[in-house]
Protein backbone atom coordinates (compact mmCIF):
# COMPACT_ATOMS: atom_id res chain seq x y z
CA UNK A 1 0.00 0.00 0.00
CA UNK A 2 1.66 3.39 -0.90
CA UNK A 3 2.46 6.21 1.43
CA UNK A 4 -0.45 9.07 1.46
CA UNK A 5 1.67 12.01 0.18
CA UNK A 6 3.70 14.37 2.42
CA UNK A 7 1.78 17.62 2.91
CA UNK A 8 4.09 20.21 2.51
CA UNK A 9 2.64 23.96 3.46
CA UNK A 10 4.50 26.82 1.91
CA UNK A 11 3.35 30.17 3.59
CA UNK A 12 3.73 33.76 1.84
CA UNK A 13 3.15 37.40 2.86
CA UNK A 14 4.60 39.30 0.15
CA UNK A 15 5.22 39.45 -3.59
CA UNK A 16 8.99 39.20 -3.54
CA UNK A 17 9.34 36.49 -1.42
CA UNK A 18 6.02 34.68 -3.31
CA UNK A 19 8.55 35.25 -6.62
CA UNK A 20 11.42 33.69 -4.81
CA UNK A 21 9.57 30.73 -3.72
CA UNK A 22 7.61 30.35 -6.99
CA UNK A 23 10.12 27.70 -8.37
CA UNK A 24 9.90 25.48 -5.35
CA UNK A 25 6.32 25.99 -5.28
CA UNK A 26 6.03 24.29 -8.65
CA UNK A 27 8.02 21.70 -8.30
CA UNK A 28 6.17 20.39 -4.96
CA UNK A 29 3.00 20.74 -7.21
CA UNK A 30 4.62 18.55 -9.74
CA UNK A 31 6.17 16.00 -7.29
CA UNK A 32 3.28 12.88 -6.59
CA UNK A 33 4.99 12.09 -3.43
CA UNK A 34 4.46 15.51 -2.24
CA UNK A 35 1.05 17.63 -1.70
CA UNK A 36 1.30 21.64 -1.93
CA UNK A 37 -0.54 23.10 0.52
CA UNK A 38 -0.61 27.19 0.45
CA UNK A 39 -1.14 29.57 3.02
CA UNK A 40 -1.34 33.60 1.77
CA UNK A 41 -1.22 36.02 4.00
CA UNK A 42 -0.03 40.15 4.57
CA UNK A 43 0.92 42.01 1.44
CA UNK A 44 -1.10 39.51 -0.83
CA UNK A 45 -4.06 40.69 0.72
CA UNK A 46 -3.75 43.94 1.05
CA UNK A 47 -5.89 46.45 -1.96
CA UNK A 48 -2.58 48.59 -1.90
CA UNK A 49 -0.54 46.44 -2.33
CA UNK A 50 -1.98 44.96 -5.66
CA UNK A 51 -4.24 42.23 -4.34
CA UNK A 52 -1.23 40.24 -5.04
CA UNK A 53 -2.78 36.48 -4.12
CA UNK A 54 -4.47 36.89 -7.73
CA UNK A 55 -1.51 36.48 -9.01
CA UNK A 56 -1.01 33.50 -7.55
CA UNK A 57 -3.97 31.70 -8.55
CA UNK A 58 -3.39 33.27 -12.20
CA UNK A 59 -0.15 31.10 -12.41
CA UNK A 60 -1.80 28.29 -11.83
CA UNK A 61 -1.77 27.17 -7.53
CA UNK A 62 -4.82 26.97 -5.72
CA UNK A 63 -5.02 28.81 -2.46
CA UNK A 64 -5.32 26.44 0.82
CA UNK A 65 -6.19 29.23 3.16
CA UNK A 66 -5.87 32.93 3.33
CA UNK A 67 -4.66 34.58 6.57
CA UNK A 68 -5.68 38.25 6.56
CA UNK A 69 -3.30 40.11 9.05
CA UNK A 70 -2.40 43.03 7.82
CA UNK A 71 -3.76 46.62 9.29
CA UNK A 72 -4.04 49.43 7.71
CA UNK A 73 -1.66 51.51 9.87
CA UNK A 74 2.07 51.42 9.04
CA UNK A 75 3.74 52.51 12.17
CA UNK A 76 5.46 50.02 14.86
CA UNK A 77 2.33 49.64 16.79
CA UNK A 78 -0.04 47.98 13.74
CA UNK A 79 3.07 45.52 12.83
CA UNK A 80 3.57 44.43 16.18
CA UNK A 81 -0.92 43.84 15.87
CA UNK A 82 -0.60 42.48 12.23
CA UNK A 83 2.11 39.95 13.81
CA UNK A 84 -0.28 39.09 16.91
CA UNK A 85 -3.28 38.58 14.14
CA UNK A 86 -1.06 36.61 12.11
CA UNK A 87 0.00 34.15 14.90
CA UNK A 88 -3.98 33.56 15.20
CA UNK A 89 -4.71 32.89 11.69
CA UNK A 90 -2.08 30.74 11.38
CA UNK A 91 -2.93 28.79 14.19
CA UNK A 92 -6.38 28.03 12.61
CA UNK A 93 -5.21 27.65 9.21
CA UNK A 94 -2.27 24.54 10.49
CA UNK A 95 -5.59 23.18 12.39
CA UNK A 96 -7.37 22.65 9.82
CA UNK A 97 -4.99 21.99 7.11
CA UNK A 98 -2.95 19.67 9.49
CA UNK A 99 0.52 20.38 7.22
CA UNK A 100 3.49 17.40 7.69
CA UNK A 101 5.61 20.59 6.93
CA UNK A 102 5.93 24.12 6.88
CA UNK A 103 7.84 26.31 4.25
CA UNK A 104 9.69 29.30 5.13
CA UNK A 105 11.54 32.17 3.71
CA UNK A 106 13.33 34.89 5.15
CA UNK A 107 12.86 37.26 7.95
CA UNK A 108 9.48 38.61 7.56
CA UNK A 109 6.85 39.11 10.59
CA UNK A 110 4.51 37.32 8.47
CA UNK A 111 7.07 34.72 8.57
CA UNK A 112 7.81 35.22 12.42
CA UNK A 113 3.92 34.72 13.12
CA UNK A 114 4.08 31.81 10.84
CA UNK A 115 6.90 29.76 12.35
CA UNK A 116 5.55 30.79 16.14
CA UNK A 117 2.48 29.10 15.09
CA UNK A 118 4.11 25.97 13.54
CA UNK A 119 6.15 25.68 16.52
CA UNK A 120 3.56 25.76 19.16
CA UNK A 121 1.80 23.13 16.28
CA UNK A 122 4.61 20.79 16.52
CA UNK A 123 4.90 21.38 12.78
CA UNK A 124 8.20 21.11 11.76
CA UNK A 125 9.57 24.32 9.87
CA UNK A 126 11.77 24.09 6.46
CA UNK A 127 13.53 27.47 6.72
CA UNK A 128 15.21 29.20 3.75
CA UNK A 129 17.76 31.77 3.38
CA UNK A 130 18.49 31.85 7.21
CA UNK A 131 22.23 32.64 8.89
CA UNK A 132 22.09 36.27 6.40
CA UNK A 133 22.29 39.76 7.85
CA UNK A 134 20.32 42.62 7.11
CA UNK A 135 21.42 45.02 10.24
CA UNK A 136 19.32 47.78 9.61
CA UNK A 137 16.19 46.08 9.81
CA UNK A 138 13.55 44.57 12.29
CA UNK A 139 13.95 41.57 9.82
CA UNK A 140 17.67 40.69 10.87
CA UNK A 141 15.94 39.38 14.37
CA UNK A 142 13.04 37.60 12.95
CA UNK A 143 15.30 35.79 10.93
CA UNK A 144 17.27 34.63 13.44
CA UNK A 145 14.63 33.55 15.35
CA UNK A 146 12.88 31.83 12.81
CA UNK A 147 16.19 29.75 13.02
CA UNK A 148 15.40 28.79 16.28
CA UNK A 149 11.61 27.63 16.15
CA UNK A 150 13.06 25.70 12.56
CA UNK A 151 13.71 22.01 12.27
CA UNK A 152 15.55 21.93 8.79
CA UNK A 153 18.03 24.94 7.32
CA UNK A 154 18.38 25.94 4.02
CA UNK A 155 21.19 28.90 3.34
CA UNK A 156 22.40 30.35 0.40
CA UNK A 157 25.91 30.55 1.14
CA UNK A 158 28.36 28.46 3.09
CA UNK A 159 29.40 31.65 5.37
CA UNK A 160 24.62 31.81 5.85
CA UNK A 161 25.35 27.99 7.12
CA UNK A 162 28.30 28.63 9.33
CA UNK A 163 26.30 31.24 10.79
CA UNK A 164 23.16 29.06 11.35
CA UNK A 165 25.25 26.23 13.05
CA UNK A 166 26.83 29.04 15.65
CA UNK A 167 23.25 29.45 16.88
CA UNK A 168 22.92 26.39 17.85
CA UNK A 169 21.72 24.41 14.63
CA UNK A 170 22.75 20.91 14.17
CA UNK A 171 25.59 20.69 11.27
CA UNK A 172 23.67 17.58 9.59
CA UNK A 173 20.63 19.66 9.70
CA UNK A 174 21.91 23.03 7.63
CA UNK A 175 22.65 22.53 4.05
CA UNK A 176 24.10 25.22 1.14
CA UNK A 177 21.91 25.00 -1.40
CA UNK A 178 22.13 28.94 -3.04
CA UNK A 179 19.69 31.69 -3.32
CA UNK A 180 16.27 30.26 -4.13
CA UNK A 181 15.57 33.69 -6.75
CA UNK A 182 18.57 32.50 -8.93
CA UNK A 183 15.99 28.86 -9.57
CA UNK A 184 13.72 31.63 -10.56
CA UNK A 185 15.58 33.38 -12.58
CA UNK A 186 16.92 30.28 -14.43
CA UNK A 187 13.53 28.97 -15.35
CA UNK A 188 11.19 32.21 -16.06
CA UNK A 189 11.26 33.02 -19.58
CA UNK A 190 11.38 36.77 -19.57
CA UNK A 191 10.51 39.57 -21.72
CA UNK A 192 12.59 41.41 -24.79
CA UNK A 193 13.41 45.42 -23.92
CA UNK A 194 10.36 45.91 -26.41
CA UNK A 195 7.67 43.67 -24.73
CA UNK A 196 8.55 45.16 -21.24
CA UNK A 197 8.16 48.86 -22.40
CA UNK A 198 4.81 47.77 -24.31
CA UNK A 199 4.39 46.12 -20.67
CA UNK A 200 4.97 48.91 -18.52
CA UNK A 201 3.90 51.71 -20.81
CA UNK A 202 7.46 53.84 -20.71
CA UNK A 203 10.32 53.62 -23.25
CA UNK A 204 14.17 52.61 -22.33
CA UNK A 205 16.74 55.42 -22.55
CA UNK A 206 20.57 54.85 -22.51
CA UNK A 207 20.52 55.52 -18.60
CA UNK A 208 17.11 53.03 -17.70
CA UNK A 209 17.30 53.00 -13.42
CA UNK A 210 15.07 50.35 -10.98
CA UNK A 211 14.58 51.87 -7.68
CA UNK A 212 13.26 49.89 -4.86
CA UNK A 213 13.37 51.62 -1.31
CA UNK A 214 12.33 50.20 1.85
CA UNK A 215 11.82 52.09 5.39
CA UNK A 216 14.92 51.43 7.59
CA UNK A 217 13.00 49.90 9.94
CA UNK A 218 15.27 50.27 13.19
CA UNK A 219 15.88 53.58 12.64
CA UNK A 220 13.52 56.61 13.70
CA UNK A 221 11.50 58.42 11.16
CA UNK A 222 14.24 58.38 8.53
CA UNK A 223 12.10 56.86 5.79
CA UNK A 224 10.90 60.67 4.26
CA UNK A 225 14.25 62.33 4.46
CA UNK A 226 15.90 59.51 2.93
CA UNK A 227 13.58 59.09 0.09
CA UNK A 228 13.43 62.83 -0.34
CA UNK A 229 17.20 62.46 -0.91
CA UNK A 230 17.14 59.77 -2.72
CA UNK A 231 14.70 61.68 -5.49
CA UNK A 232 16.59 64.82 -5.52
CA UNK A 233 19.92 62.80 -6.70
CA UNK A 234 17.50 61.15 -9.47
CA UNK A 235 16.55 64.72 -10.31
CA UNK A 236 19.94 65.16 -11.62
CA UNK A 237 19.66 62.90 -14.33
CA UNK A 238 16.51 64.46 -16.05
CA UNK A 239 17.39 62.07 -19.38
CA UNK A 240 17.34 58.60 -17.83
CA UNK A 241 13.74 56.45 -17.41
CA UNK A 242 13.00 55.74 -13.72
CA UNK A 243 10.79 52.82 -13.10
CA UNK A 244 9.90 52.35 -9.04
CA UNK A 245 8.79 49.80 -7.06
CA UNK A 246 6.67 50.58 -3.88
CA UNK A 247 8.42 49.35 -0.95
CA UNK A 248 7.10 46.67 1.31
CA UNK A 249 4.60 46.66 3.93
CA UNK A 250 6.87 47.60 7.13
CA UNK A 251 6.59 50.94 9.20
CA UNK A 252 7.25 54.30 7.40
CA UNK A 253 6.25 52.40 4.19
CA UNK A 254 3.54 54.58 3.61
CA UNK A 255 5.53 58.05 3.09
CA UNK A 256 7.96 56.32 0.54
CA UNK A 257 5.17 55.44 -1.50
CA UNK A 258 3.35 59.05 -1.15
CA UNK A 259 6.66 60.67 -2.41
CA UNK A 260 6.96 58.26 -4.77
CA UNK A 261 3.57 59.00 -6.33
CA UNK A 262 4.05 62.39 -5.94
CA UNK A 263 7.36 62.43 -7.86
CA UNK A 264 5.69 59.93 -10.74
CA UNK A 265 2.93 62.35 -11.05
CA UNK A 266 5.51 65.72 -11.60
CA UNK A 267 7.97 63.12 -14.31
CA UNK A 268 4.94 60.89 -15.72
CA UNK A 269 6.83 61.08 -19.36
CA UNK A 270 10.17 59.62 -17.91
CA UNK A 271 8.44 57.48 -14.95
CA UNK A 272 5.93 54.85 -13.87
CA UNK A 273 5.52 53.41 -10.02
CA UNK A 274 4.42 49.76 -9.83
CA UNK A 275 2.81 48.15 -6.55
CA UNK A 276 3.66 44.95 -7.63
CA UNK A 277 5.14 43.94 -10.89
CA UNK A 278 4.97 39.86 -11.12
CA UNK A 279 7.86 37.73 -11.54
CA UNK A 280 8.21 38.06 -15.09
CA UNK A 281 8.30 41.79 -15.69
CA UNK A 282 10.25 42.03 -12.38
CA UNK A 283 13.45 39.88 -13.44
CA UNK A 284 13.24 41.28 -17.19
CA UNK A 285 13.18 44.71 -15.81
CA UNK A 286 16.54 43.97 -14.17
CA UNK A 287 17.81 42.51 -17.26
CA UNK A 288 17.54 45.34 -18.80
CA UNK A 289 17.85 48.44 -16.89
CA UNK A 290 21.53 49.97 -16.45
CA UNK A 291 21.05 50.08 -12.78
CA UNK A 292 19.51 48.71 -9.51
CA UNK A 293 18.80 51.73 -6.99
CA UNK A 294 17.96 51.50 -3.10
CA UNK A 295 18.25 49.06 -0.24
CA UNK A 296 16.60 45.72 -1.35
CA UNK A 297 17.99 42.67 -0.91
CA UNK A 298 17.08 41.69 -4.90
CA UNK A 299 19.77 44.12 -5.99
CA UNK A 300 22.28 41.69 -3.72
CA UNK A 301 21.36 38.91 -4.86
CA UNK A 302 19.17 38.45 -8.22
CA UNK A 303 20.30 41.71 -10.20
CA UNK A 304 23.71 40.55 -10.12
CA UNK A 305 23.07 37.48 -12.14
CA UNK A 306 21.65 39.92 -14.83
CA UNK A 307 26.01 41.50 -14.20
CA UNK A 308 23.78 44.49 -13.27
CA UNK A 309 25.16 47.51 -11.19
CA UNK A 310 23.65 48.44 -7.83
CA UNK A 311 23.95 51.29 -6.02
CA UNK A 312 22.83 50.55 -2.24
CA UNK A 313 21.69 53.19 0.24
CA UNK A 314 21.85 53.33 3.92
CA UNK A 315 22.47 50.71 6.25
CA UNK A 316 19.53 48.33 5.65
CA UNK A 317 21.51 45.46 4.10
CA UNK A 318 24.72 45.80 6.20
CA UNK A 319 26.32 42.87 6.59
CA UNK A 320 24.88 40.80 3.40
CA UNK A 321 27.64 39.27 1.35
CA UNK A 322 27.56 41.47 -1.82
CA UNK A 323 29.01 41.01 -4.90
CA UNK A 324 31.32 43.29 -6.54
CA UNK A 325 28.77 44.92 -8.55
CA UNK A 326 27.18 46.56 -5.42
CA UNK A 327 28.49 50.44 -4.48
CA UNK A 328 27.36 51.07 -1.45
CA UNK A 329 26.52 54.66 -0.62
CA UNK A 330 25.57 57.10 2.11
CA UNK A 331 21.80 58.55 2.46
CA UNK A 332 22.53 61.98 1.44
CA UNK A 333 21.97 63.00 -2.44
CA UNK A 334 25.51 63.92 -2.53
CA UNK A 335 26.53 60.37 -2.18
CA UNK A 336 23.81 58.96 -3.77
CA UNK A 337 24.47 60.91 -6.91
CA UNK A 338 28.13 59.60 -6.82
CA UNK A 339 27.17 55.88 -6.70
CA UNK A 340 25.04 56.41 -10.07
CA UNK A 341 27.49 57.96 -11.23
CA UNK A 342 30.09 55.23 -10.79
CA UNK A 343 27.47 52.37 -11.63
CA UNK A 344 27.85 53.87 -15.22
CA UNK A 345 31.19 53.87 -15.85
CA UNK A 346 33.06 51.80 -18.40
CA UNK A 347 35.45 50.26 -15.65
CA UNK A 348 32.73 49.70 -13.64
CA UNK A 349 30.56 47.58 -16.03
CA UNK A 350 33.55 45.74 -17.17
CA UNK A 351 33.89 44.75 -13.51
CA UNK A 352 30.60 43.66 -13.45
CA UNK A 353 30.54 41.78 -16.36
CA UNK A 354 33.66 39.55 -14.64
CA UNK A 355 32.43 39.05 -11.82
CA UNK A 356 31.58 35.87 -9.86
CA UNK A 357 28.20 35.40 -8.25
CA UNK A 358 28.60 34.39 -4.47
CA UNK A 359 24.77 32.95 -4.62
CA UNK A 360 24.99 29.58 -6.13
CA UNK A 361 23.72 28.89 -9.85
CA UNK A 362 19.79 28.33 -9.69
CA UNK A 363 19.70 25.05 -8.21
CA UNK A 364 18.08 24.88 -4.53
CA UNK A 365 15.00 23.35 -5.12
CA UNK A 366 15.54 19.95 -5.73
CA UNK A 367 17.85 19.92 -2.81
CA UNK A 368 15.40 20.88 -0.94
CA UNK A 369 12.59 19.08 -1.84
CA UNK A 370 15.31 16.11 -0.92
CA UNK A 371 15.78 17.05 2.12
CA UNK A 372 12.45 17.89 3.22
CA UNK A 373 11.58 14.10 1.75
CA UNK A 374 14.34 12.38 3.68
CA UNK A 375 13.44 13.52 6.65
CA UNK A 376 9.57 12.91 6.18
CA UNK A 377 7.05 12.68 8.49
CA UNK A 378 8.39 13.95 12.31
CA UNK A 379 7.57 12.34 15.43
CA UNK A 380 8.65 15.00 17.33
CA UNK A 381 10.10 18.48 16.54
CA UNK A 382 12.76 18.33 19.69
CA UNK A 383 16.38 18.92 18.52
CA UNK A 384 19.53 19.19 20.95
CA UNK A 385 21.45 22.69 21.15
CA UNK A 386 24.71 22.21 18.89
CA UNK A 387 27.80 24.06 20.52
CA UNK A 388 30.81 25.14 18.66
CA UNK A 389 34.38 23.01 18.73
CA UNK A 390 35.93 24.50 21.62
Amino acid sequence: MSKPPLKICVVTGSRAEYGLLLPLMKALQKDRSTQLQIVVSGMHLSPEFGLTWRQIEADGFAIDKKVDMLLSGDTDVAISKSTGLGLIGMADAYAALKPDWVVLLGDRFEAFAAAIAAHLAKIPVAHLHGGELTEGATDDAFRHAITKLAYLHFTSTETYRRRVIQLGEEPERVFTVGALGLDTVKQVKLLSKKQLEAALGIKFAAQTFFITYHPVTLEWGTASVQMQNLLEALDQFPEATLIFSYPNADAGGRVIIRLIDEYVQKNADRSRAFASLGSVKYLSALQHVTAVIGNSSSGIIEAPFFKVPTINIGDRQNGRIKPVSVIDTATDTKSIKAGILKAHTKAFIEKCNDMQQPYGNGTAVPVIIREIKKCGRRDSIKKPFYDLPQ
